[in-house]
């Protein structure tokens, strides 16, 4: 039921098999999502999308039906680096090397990531609903901490938290969604079934875990060494998040982020909370259309 006249297909990489769905018509854009989704997070928006782009949308490693490969060591297999690598090399494969991006939440990390790490094939980039974890993780206040506590539950060494997130996989889907037991009334019935039949699998659980493992360690260390070396985002960028969530809670987003970019061509909301493409998905598909049609917004 999504993602109609798309091709599905399992794409290989040096380091893992990718579940990419590819339709559509023009300029490539590639569509990554958030914890603790799949890319059918992206299906209200990227049918849309495909009437005007070759639209690529993948489950990132270690999600949905996608790889789960072996940790690595200090969790290196599960970093940014990684993750953004095997994106490069599905579109590689696709027969383009050089795109437009989007990524949500985790996928704007792989984005951040594949900015700095591949500035040659990224040509535009829209970061949905983040603040770099250099920043994050630098400046930990109470309040994030305690809105964020997944963050630091699900770095704990295995397999505690694995153990605890597995006893009632629904409910730890719902909870962390919503922050009560009742589920979101915005989220695709079916996509939400999807997203928690994906997770109900250990080896999905665990792979979520590592990849935030690695955000504490590995990533970060990435990241501090081009933050010290004035290494930046240089292409184009679209930064856009929900004025309800986190990120539009914090007054200093619209400060943070040239720190991290020279190209910030626009920065904007959109009356959502955390989940900009399923609670407002005409004013998200608006935005990213837009900005990947350079087309000036008022």
């Amino acid at each position: 039921m999504f993602f109609e006249g798309f091709k599905r297909e399992r794409i290989r990489t040096s380091g893992a098999e990718i579940v990419t769905v590819h339709g559509g018509k023009g300029p490539p854009l590639l569509l990554m999502h958030g914890n603790p989704f799949t890319h059918l997070s992206w299906h209200k928006v990227a049918p849309r999308l495909a009437q005007e782009f070759t639209v690529v949308c993948t489950d990132l490693r270690g999600y949905g039906d996608s790889s789960k490969p072996p940790d690595g060591e200090n969790h290196a297999n599960y970093s940014f680096r990684a993750m953004a690598l095997d994106q490069v090399e599905v579109m590689a494969k696709l027969g383009f090397k050089e795109f437009f991006a989007a990524g949500h939440d985790r996928g704007a990390r792989v984005l951040h990531r594949m900015c700095l790490d591949h500035p040659e094939t990224v040509k535009r980039a829209a970061l949905l609903d983040i603040l770099p974890q250099h920043y994050l993780l630098n400046n930990i206040t109470r309040q994030w901490g305690a809105f964020s506590w997944h963050w630091f539950f699900m770095i704990q060494p295995a397999p505690t938290p694995e153990t605890l997130m597995s006893a009632e996989p629904e409910f730890f889907i719902r909870r962390k969604l919503s922050k009560t037991d009742q589920g979101v009334s915005f989220f695709d019935p079916a996509a939400l079934a999807e997203y928690i039949r994906c997770f109900k699998n250990p080896e999905t659980v665990h792979a979520m875990c590592e990849d935030y493992r690695a955000t504490f360690g590995i990533d970060l260390d990435m990241d501090t060494a081009d933050f010290d070396a004035g290494r930046k985002i240089t292409c184009p960028a679209l930064i856009l998040w929900g004025a309800k969530g986190g990120v539009g809670r914090n007054h200093k987003t619209a400060e943070i982020w040239p720190r991290y970019g020279t190209n910030i061509v626009r920065m904007a909301t959109v009356p959502s909370g955390h989940y900009l493409q399923d609670e407002c998905p005409d004013e998200t598909y608006a935005e990213l259309r837009a900005f990947f049609k350079n087309q000036p917004r008022s």
